[in-house]
Protein backbone atom coordinates (compact mmCIF):
# COMPACT_ATOMS: atom_id res chain seq x y z
CA UNK A 1 0.00 0.00 0.00
CA UNK A 2 2.77 2.57 0.82
CA UNK A 3 4.38 1.79 -2.70
CA UNK A 4 1.41 2.52 -4.04
CA UNK A 5 1.28 5.30 -2.40
CA UNK A 6 4.81 6.25 -2.86
CA UNK A 7 4.09 5.59 -6.95
CA UNK A 8 1.04 7.98 -7.55
CA UNK A 9 3.05 10.97 -5.74
CA UNK A 10 5.81 10.48 -7.54
CA UNK A 11 3.19 10.31 -10.90
CA UNK A 12 1.52 13.46 -9.31
CA UNK A 13 5.19 15.38 -9.04
CA UNK A 14 6.02 13.95 -12.74
CA UNK A 15 2.75 15.38 -14.26
CA UNK A 16 2.76 18.91 -12.34
CA UNK A 17 6.28 18.96 -14.20
CA UNK A 18 4.51 18.92 -17.90
CA UNK A 19 2.31 21.20 -16.71
CA UNK A 20 4.71 24.07 -15.24
CA UNK A 21 7.22 23.20 -18.24
CA UNK A 22 4.25 23.61 -20.83
CA UNK A 23 3.46 27.26 -18.95
CA UNK A 24 7.00 28.17 -19.26
CA UNK A 25 7.08 27.01 -23.24
CA UNK A 26 4.10 29.62 -23.08
CA UNK A 27 6.20 32.33 -21.21
CA UNK A 28 8.73 32.15 -23.79
CA UNK A 29 6.72 32.21 -26.76
CA UNK A 30 4.51 35.13 -25.04
CA UNK A 31 4.59 37.45 -28.03
CA UNK A 32 2.57 34.75 -30.13
CA UNK A 33 0.66 34.12 -27.32
CA UNK A 34 -0.70 37.67 -27.13
CA UNK A 35 -1.35 37.47 -31.19
CA UNK A 36 -3.49 34.41 -30.47
CA UNK A 37 -5.47 35.96 -27.51
CA UNK A 38 -6.16 39.23 -29.20
CA UNK A 39 -7.48 37.20 -32.26
CA UNK A 40 -9.91 34.71 -29.42
CA UNK A 41 -11.27 38.36 -28.33
CA UNK A 42 -11.19 39.93 -31.88
CA UNK A 43 -13.13 37.15 -33.35
CA UNK A 44 -15.88 36.58 -30.15
CA UNK A 45 -16.33 40.20 -30.65
CA UNK A 46 -16.64 40.15 -34.58
CA UNK A 47 -19.36 37.21 -34.12
CA UNK A 48 -21.08 38.77 -31.54
CA UNK A 49 -21.88 42.44 -33.47
CA UNK A 50 -23.11 40.25 -36.68
CA UNK A 51 -26.23 40.64 -33.95
CA UNK A 52 -26.15 43.69 -32.69
CA UNK A 53 -28.67 46.22 -34.31
CA UNK A 54 -30.51 42.82 -35.81
CA UNK A 55 -31.34 41.06 -32.60
CA UNK A 56 -32.35 41.63 -28.92
CA UNK A 57 -29.73 41.26 -26.50
CA UNK A 58 -30.18 37.39 -26.24
CA UNK A 59 -29.39 36.69 -29.41
CA UNK A 60 -26.07 38.55 -29.06
CA UNK A 61 -25.11 36.22 -26.21
CA UNK A 62 -26.30 33.09 -28.01
CA UNK A 63 -23.48 34.32 -30.72
CA UNK A 64 -21.20 35.41 -28.24
CA UNK A 65 -21.47 32.09 -26.24
CA UNK A 66 -21.12 30.11 -29.07
CA UNK A 67 -17.77 31.83 -29.77
CA UNK A 68 -16.78 31.48 -26.08
CA UNK A 69 -17.25 27.73 -25.72
CA UNK A 70 -15.86 26.94 -29.21
CA UNK A 71 -12.57 28.58 -28.20
CA UNK A 72 -12.66 27.14 -25.08
CA UNK A 73 -13.00 23.24 -26.55
CA UNK A 74 -10.88 24.20 -29.16
CA UNK A 75 -7.53 25.27 -26.74
CA UNK A 76 -8.31 21.85 -25.43
CA UNK A 77 -7.94 19.84 -28.20
CA UNK A 78 -5.10 22.27 -29.67
CA UNK A 79 -2.81 22.69 -26.99
CA UNK A 80 -2.41 18.59 -26.64
CA UNK A 81 -1.73 18.12 -29.99
CA UNK A 82 0.38 21.78 -29.39
CA UNK A 83 2.12 19.84 -26.43
CA UNK A 84 4.05 17.60 -29.45
CA UNK A 85 4.55 20.65 -31.81
CA UNK A 86 6.57 22.22 -29.40
CA UNK A 87 8.49 18.97 -28.52
CA UNK A 88 9.59 19.24 -32.44
CA UNK A 89 10.27 22.69 -32.33
CA UNK A 90 12.70 22.46 -29.36
CA UNK A 91 14.41 18.77 -30.52
CA UNK A 92 13.20 17.17 -26.89
CA UNK A 93 10.68 14.59 -28.31
CA UNK A 94 12.76 11.71 -28.66
CA UNK A 95 14.36 12.66 -25.01
CA UNK A 96 10.75 13.09 -23.37
CA UNK A 97 9.67 9.33 -25.06
CA UNK A 98 13.26 8.06 -23.77
CA UNK A 99 12.33 9.37 -20.09
CA UNK A 100 11.80 6.80 -17.75
CA UNK A 101 7.95 7.77 -17.20
CA UNK A 102 4.89 6.26 -18.17
CA UNK A 103 3.17 7.95 -21.51
CA UNK A 104 -0.41 8.48 -19.29
CA UNK A 105 2.11 10.67 -17.04
CA UNK A 106 2.88 12.39 -19.67
CA UNK A 107 0.39 12.59 -21.65
CA UNK A 108 -2.07 13.82 -18.69
CA UNK A 109 0.40 16.72 -17.45
CA UNK A 110 -0.24 17.95 -20.91
CA UNK A 111 -4.28 17.94 -21.01
CA UNK A 112 -3.99 19.89 -17.33
CA UNK A 113 -2.37 22.31 -18.72
CA UNK A 114 -4.64 22.35 -21.74
CA UNK A 115 -7.41 22.69 -19.26
CA UNK A 116 -6.15 25.78 -16.60
CA UNK A 117 -5.03 27.57 -19.50
CA UNK A 118 -8.02 27.26 -21.50
CA UNK A 119 -9.88 27.93 -18.47
CA UNK A 120 -7.34 31.33 -17.53
CA UNK A 121 -7.69 32.81 -21.18
CA UNK A 122 -11.68 32.17 -21.74
CA UNK A 123 -12.36 33.70 -18.33
CA UNK A 124 -10.43 36.74 -19.95
CA UNK A 125 -12.07 37.18 -22.77
CA UNK A 126 -15.44 37.07 -20.87
CA UNK A 127 -14.52 39.66 -18.73
CA UNK A 128 -13.25 41.82 -21.42
CA UNK A 129 -16.45 41.19 -23.66
CA UNK A 130 -19.14 42.79 -21.73
CA UNK A 131 -17.08 46.30 -22.06
CA UNK A 132 -17.29 46.34 -25.72
CA UNK A 133 -20.99 45.08 -25.77
CA UNK A 134 -22.51 47.10 -22.94
CA UNK A 135 -26.59 46.30 -22.86
CA UNK A 136 -26.46 44.20 -25.10
CA UNK A 137 -24.90 41.63 -22.98
CA UNK A 138 -27.18 40.54 -20.32
CA UNK A 139 -25.54 37.80 -17.50
CA UNK A 140 -27.93 38.42 -14.71
CA UNK A 141 -29.83 35.41 -15.56
CA UNK A 142 -26.74 32.96 -15.99
CA UNK A 143 -26.26 30.26 -13.86
CA UNK A 144 -22.72 30.28 -13.02
CA UNK A 145 -22.31 27.32 -11.30
CA UNK A 146 -24.67 25.01 -13.73
CA UNK A 147 -22.11 26.72 -16.20
CA UNK A 148 -18.97 25.66 -14.53
CA UNK A 149 -20.12 21.53 -13.99
CA UNK A 150 -20.89 21.75 -17.97
CA UNK A 151 -17.37 23.49 -18.85
CA UNK A 152 -15.75 20.62 -16.40
CA UNK A 153 -17.42 17.85 -17.98
CA UNK A 154 -17.22 18.40 -21.59
CA UNK A 155 -13.12 18.75 -20.99
CA UNK A 156 -12.86 15.24 -20.68
CA UNK A 157 -14.47 14.28 -24.22
CA UNK A 158 -12.49 17.14 -25.76
CA UNK A 159 -9.20 15.82 -24.33
CA UNK A 160 -9.99 12.47 -25.50
CA UNK A 161 -10.14 14.60 -29.07
CA UNK A 162 -7.29 16.22 -28.63
CA UNK A 163 -5.18 12.78 -27.52
CA UNK A 164 -5.92 11.79 -30.65
CA UNK A 165 -5.31 14.83 -32.67
CA UNK A 166 -2.22 14.78 -31.16
CA UNK A 167 -0.57 11.97 -33.19
CA UNK A 168 -0.99 14.23 -36.65
CA UNK A 169 2.04 16.04 -35.22
CA UNK A 170 3.59 13.49 -33.89
CA UNK A 171 3.67 11.57 -37.55
CA UNK A 172 3.84 14.67 -39.43
CA UNK A 173 5.81 17.65 -38.49
CA UNK A 174 4.87 19.43 -41.71
CA UNK A 175 1.09 19.08 -42.03
CA UNK A 176 0.06 17.46 -38.68
CA UNK A 177 -0.76 20.59 -37.29
CA UNK A 178 -3.21 21.28 -40.02
CA UNK A 179 -4.66 18.14 -39.97
CA UNK A 180 -5.89 19.29 -36.24
CA UNK A 181 -6.78 22.47 -37.48
CA UNK A 182 -9.39 20.47 -39.95
CA UNK A 183 -10.61 17.93 -37.21
CA UNK A 184 -11.19 21.31 -35.32
CA UNK A 185 -13.32 22.81 -38.42
CA UNK A 186 -15.06 19.80 -39.03
CA UNK A 187 -16.83 19.87 -35.38
CA UNK A 188 -16.96 23.73 -35.89
CA UNK A 189 -18.99 22.60 -39.14
CA UNK A 190 -21.64 19.96 -37.23
CA UNK A 191 -21.74 21.12 -34.03
CA UNK A 192 -24.13 24.46 -34.08
CA UNK A 193 -21.67 26.87 -32.66
CA UNK A 194 -23.26 29.47 -34.88
CA UNK A 195 -26.23 28.12 -35.51
CA UNK A 196 -28.72 24.94 -34.65
CA UNK A 197 -28.01 22.19 -36.25
CA UNK A 198 -31.74 21.84 -37.56
CA UNK A 199 -29.88 23.81 -40.77
CA UNK A 200 -27.42 21.67 -41.50
CA UNK A 201 -28.53 18.86 -44.62
CA UNK A 202 -30.09 15.65 -43.45
CA UNK A 203 -27.12 13.57 -44.40
CA UNK A 204 -25.12 16.05 -42.03
CA UNK A 205 -27.21 16.43 -38.75
CA UNK A 206 -26.61 12.64 -37.44
CA UNK A 207 -22.58 13.77 -37.14
CA UNK A 208 -23.97 16.99 -34.50
CA UNK A 209 -25.02 13.56 -32.21
CA UNK A 210 -22.12 12.49 -32.06
CA UNK A 211 -19.63 15.88 -31.57
CA UNK A 212 -19.67 16.25 -27.82
CA UNK A 213 -19.42 20.47 -28.52
CA UNK A 214 -23.57 20.17 -29.93
CA UNK A 215 -24.32 18.91 -25.93
CA UNK A 216 -22.12 21.34 -24.84
CA UNK A 217 -23.46 24.41 -26.23
CA UNK A 218 -26.98 23.27 -25.87
CA UNK A 219 -26.13 23.09 -21.89
CA UNK A 220 -24.23 26.31 -21.65
CA UNK A 221 -26.82 28.00 -23.62
CA UNK A 222 -29.80 26.79 -21.03
CA UNK A 223 -27.24 27.88 -18.28
CA UNK A 224 -26.78 31.24 -19.68
CA UNK A 225 -29.34 32.29 -20.69
CA UNK A 226 -32.25 30.16 -19.42
CA UNK A 227 -31.08 29.87 -16.21
CA UNK A 228 -30.74 25.78 -16.41
CA UNK A 229 -29.75 24.07 -13.50
CA UNK A 230 -27.46 21.47 -13.13
CA UNK A 231 -30.06 18.98 -12.27
CA UNK A 232 -31.91 20.24 -15.49
CA UNK A 233 -29.18 19.25 -18.14
CA UNK A 234 -28.30 15.76 -16.72
CA UNK A 235 -29.01 14.23 -19.63
CA UNK A 236 -26.98 15.98 -21.68
CA UNK A 237 -24.30 15.81 -19.07
CA UNK A 238 -24.81 11.87 -19.03
CA UNK A 239 -24.21 12.16 -22.47
CA UNK A 240 -21.10 14.19 -21.98
CA UNK A 241 -19.81 12.01 -19.22
CA UNK A 242 -20.01 8.93 -21.50
CA UNK A 243 -18.14 10.38 -24.44
CA UNK A 244 -15.74 11.32 -21.73
CA UNK A 245 -15.16 7.64 -20.76
CA UNK A 246 -14.93 6.19 -24.09
CA UNK A 247 -13.08 8.93 -25.70
CA UNK A 248 -10.04 9.37 -23.26
CA UNK A 249 -8.74 5.50 -22.61
CA UNK A 250 -9.21 5.48 -27.13
CA UNK A 251 -7.23 8.65 -27.06
CA UNK A 252 -4.89 7.20 -24.86
CA UNK A 253 -4.46 3.93 -27.15
CA UNK A 254 -4.13 5.77 -30.33
CA UNK A 255 -1.60 7.47 -29.12
CA UNK A 256 0.45 4.59 -28.02
CA UNK A 257 -0.29 3.41 -31.38
CA UNK A 258 1.09 6.33 -33.01
CA UNK A 259 4.02 6.58 -31.09
CA UNK A 260 5.07 3.11 -31.92
CA UNK A 261 4.31 3.52 -35.33
CA UNK A 262 6.53 6.41 -35.33
CA UNK A 263 9.40 4.96 -33.48
CA UNK A 264 9.63 1.89 -35.91
CA UNK A 265 9.50 3.89 -38.62
CA UNK A 266 12.23 7.21 -37.41
CA UNK A 267 9.74 9.77 -37.61
CA UNK A 268 10.72 11.10 -33.99
CA UNK A 269 14.23 11.68 -35.68
CA UNK A 270 13.03 15.18 -37.48
CA UNK A 271 12.52 17.77 -35.41
CA UNK A 272 11.02 21.15 -36.56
Amino acid sequence: MLNIIRTAVREAIVSYAFIERNFNLLKRYLNWEILFFTYSIVNALTIGLIMVGRGDAKDVLYLVIGALVWGFLSIMMREVSDAITWERWEGTIEYTFMAPIHRITHLVGSCLFAIIYGVIRTGIVLAVIPLFFGNHIDLSNANWVAMSVIIAVSSLSFIGIGLMAAIFPLLSPEKGQAATGILQALLLLVSGIYYEIDVLPNWLQPLSKISPATYTLRSIRAAMLDNASVADQLPNLSLLLSIGIVTIPLGFYIFHLGEKYAKRVGRLKRSG
